[in-house]
């Protein structure tokens, strides 16, 4: 053990963070009822689902005895129904993002594959939740709860289809619609095919959420159907799919050909000169789904991540216990594998990941539960409005932009300079307060679902790695191997990685997000005076440097005039999308960690270990502001210096001196020689250029950039010792003699 962790003074970790500490971290801490139900979910994951994977349940493509009886008992939990409002009989009253996050990550710290097969019932009702009508949300809400025969309307959502490269392509569709008979006076009957690919839960669904196109001229474009199992015509669940990950969920390649009622239309529809016009495409439904069900995948991983810390210790401590020699009370016995720093800082680095995910996660969850009813907010005023759709609602928020950058000033001041009659005029604007919001939910929720299962699903193969031969057999404590496979497919579920960065290099360039950007970096410069050991300063030069980069980019062309930051020049937008994502989950992180420090001391039952458990979570912020920024000023400067052609020694702007002016300067300057030789390139006698590329390149005009680098690397001062005092706590801390699960 180094000196700085042996000596360090401060309180340091006792014992694993628990509920008490998440509940705080995670703004659920007063919410009972939602305690009470995660109770039930966790008995649920570490009981029958752990015996299962266990048991080797994962062993098979097809849908067993096992795996459906999982299925009671999601029910007797109240997992099917979590979703589901006390006035149809659900026993939750939202927020409902961050309750089904909740249960997914829950879930997910066991095996991921039981929480996608859990919640894939409220993906598949998310298109008639988000966009359908009245009376499609009650009928499909009401029969959630009772299917009227004891049991519970179950659905899956069928969006990809058996195209080349499944399940990248939502664009494009297969599945189409068509009138077979429409009378006079009454309602259309539609013929619907639909041939699905990876489609979770059909093996249990009871009805589909199928996109279609139209095969119809009487009918205009895509759409959305509810196909049910009883509608006629076939409705063949089809071939399991030969998946590697998420076994413990139903994916099957469904076969669908059925007759059902135009009134099946999600969100419903108009007639226009014997045209039926949905009211929503396909594409506009899928959107909202999204919007919010990307979260939730995100946090599958991050769960994966934290899981694996206590299993990692456990290895780490106990890998010579046993051997002839290695008594109790020596350093290897009771430390074993934690004398040495570097499984301890790489653990480390899992965990802050871990927590980072998490964060960014939840947070994006709470959002989305601020913004649902903000957005329903908005269409009854861009209603009353006269805008009901369209263009016509385009141009309404867009002449609404200004007001909401207005606000955003407004709110940036002190109380005692504003305007504040002004300020709280358009505080209580809603489609003022929608913009703002959704600015930041289109950021979020790509980043999430970007960096989470991206990087995640690579440092869970760390976490992997440091159970030696242990994460590679069946039974590794945790399931640390089948949770690795895992994070592979939940890179790629409900869009891969290219769509989440293609969102976000188009979200995160808009004004609305961008000014509430400019104020997290002042908050983060004013939590640096307040707690500066969080490393919230690094974290602030790291989001100014990744800003001007940003602005830099926008407004500059490469050597050959070309411009730098639009849509098909990839190389630059992803990158910078990808560096964005390390600031925004660790600033969650931080926010998080402020969160426990405060409200924390409220708590009795974390009276004692409290002092130690911040100090712990202040070094694994610190840890992850250095990551972070390491990551950001790599991607920014490659960006910023890479797209300049590398100066050559034929050029004429080479900047060179040769040997000798140098020699005639030397009687002038005396001393000139090393100095100069230091800074510039040197011709030598015989005109012979140095053996190198070319001259050293100079890039004129980015004074700016390189006083934000410097300033930047300075910031990282004693992110080391963090690390150090934060590894040292792992050596430290008390976990119980044996893992929870399965029970």
């Amino acid at each position: 053990m180094s000196a700085t962790m042996q000596d360090s003074p401060r309180a340091t970790l006792q014992t694993l963070p628990g509920d008490d500490v998440r509940q705080i971290m995670w703004r659920f801490a007063e919410r009972y009822d939602i305690q009470m139900l995660l109770q039930s979910v966790r008995e649920v994951a570490r009981g029958p689902v752990a015996r299962l994977v266990a048991e080797g349940g994962r062993n098979s493509h097809e849908w067993t005895e096992g795996k459906q009886a999982l299925i009671k008992h999601f029910d007797e939990a109240g997992i099917t129904t979590a979703a589901v409002g006390p006035e149809y009989g659900g026993i939750v009253s939202g927020p409902y993002n961050l309750l089904l996050s909740l249960i997914s990550f829950e879930l997910a710290w066991v095996d991921a594959g039981a929480a996608t097969g859990s919640l894939a019932g409220f993906l598949a009702f998310a298109p008639i939740n988000e966009r359908g009508t009245p009376e499609q949300v009650a009928e499909y809400t009401q029969r959630t709860a009772s299917d009227g025969k004891g049991g519970h309307l179950r659905g899956a959502f069928g969006l990809t289809e058996p195209l080349p490269y499944v399940g990248v392509e939502t664009g494009t569709l297969a599945g189409k619609v068509r009138i077979v008979e429409w009378r006079d006076g009454q309602e259309p009957l539609l013929h619907v095919d639909k041939r699905g690919r990876f489609i979770t839960n059909m093996d249990l669904a009871n009805y589909v959420t199928v996109a279609v196109d139209s095969d119809d001229e009487r009918i205009k474009g895509s759409c959305m159907i509810i196909v049910e199992e009883t509608d006629p015509g076939t409705f063949d669940r089809g071939v399991p799919t030969k998946k590697l990950a998420h076994q413990l969920s139903s994916t099957r390649d469904p076969v669908i050909s059925v007759k059902v009622p135009a009134s099946r239309i999600i969100g419903g529809y108009t007639i226009e000169n014997g045209v039926i016009v949905p009211n929503y495409s396909h594409g506009k439904i899928i959107e909202a789904v999204f919007k919010h069900t990307r979260v939730s995948v995100g946090l599958l991983t991050a769960a994966k991540l934290l899981s694996a810390i206590e299993p990692v210790i456990r290895y780490q401590r106990e890998r010579f216990r046993g051997r002839p020699g290695i008594d109790p009370g020596t350093p290897r016995h009771d430390l074993g594998l934690q004398q040495r720093e570097d499984v301890l800082h790489r653990l480390i680095d899992v965990w802050a990941t871990g927590e980072a995910a998490a964060s960014l996660g939840f947070a994006a969850a709470r959002l989305f539960d601020v913004l649902d009813p903000l957005e329903k907010d908005k269409e009854r005023a861009l209603s009353e409005q006269g805008a009901k759709g369209g263009l016509s609602q385009v141009k309404a928020l867009q002449g609404s932009e200004k007001r909401a950058l207005e606000f955003l000033a407004l709110r940036a001041q002190p109380e005692s300079e504003r305007d504040n009659a002004r300020f709280q005029e358009l505080e209580s604007d809603t489609i003022v307060q929608y913009l703002i919001t959704d600015a930041v939910g289109n950021v979020l929720c790509p980043a999430c679902k970007l960096w989470n299962t991206g990087y995640g699903a690579t440092m869970m193969r760390e976490a992997l790695s440091l159970m030696g031969g242990y994460g590679i057999t069946e039974d590794c404590p945790g399931f640390l191997a089948q949770k690795w496979m895992d994070a592979q497919l939940e890179a790629t579920y409900e869009g891969p990685e290219a769509v989440q960065r293609r969102q976000l290099s188009l979200s995160m360039t808009l004004d609305l997000f961008i000014e509430q950007y400019k104020q997290w970096i002042l908050e983060m410069r004013r939590i640096a005076f307040e707690r500066p050991g969080t490393g919230a300063c690094s974290l602030a030069s790291a989001m100014e440097l990744w800003l001007y980069t940003l602005n830099h980019l926008r407004k500059s062309t490469d050597d050959f005039g070309k411009k730098l930051y639009n849509t098909p020049r990839q190389g630059v937008t992803f990158p910078l999308a990808d560096a964005l994502c390390w600031l925004l989950a660790t600033r969650e992180l931080i926010s998080d960690v402020i969160e426990l420090e405060i409200k924390g001391a409220e708590n009795p039952a974390l009276a004692e270990g409290l002092p130690g458990l911040v100090a712990f979570y202040t070094d694994l912020c610190h840890v992850q502001c250095a990551r972070a920024a390491g990551e950001v000023g790599k991607v920014c400067a490659e960006l910023v210096y890479g797209y300049n052609r590398h100066p050559s020694w034929d050029r004429d702007s080479c900047a060179c001196y040769s040997a000798e002016e140098l020699e005639s300067l030397e009687s002038i300057v005396p001393g000139i020689t090393p100095v100069a030789s230091g800074l510039v390139d040197v011709i030598g006698p015989d005109g012979a250029a140095p053996c190198k590329a070319g001259p050293c390149a100079h890039a004129e005009g980015l004074q700016t950039f390189q006083r934000l680098r410097a300033k930047l690397d300075g910031c990282l001062t004693g992110a080391r010792l963090a690390k150090d005092r934060a590894a040292y706590a792992l050596t430290e801390v008390m976990i119980p003699e044996v893992l929870d699960y399965p029970r």
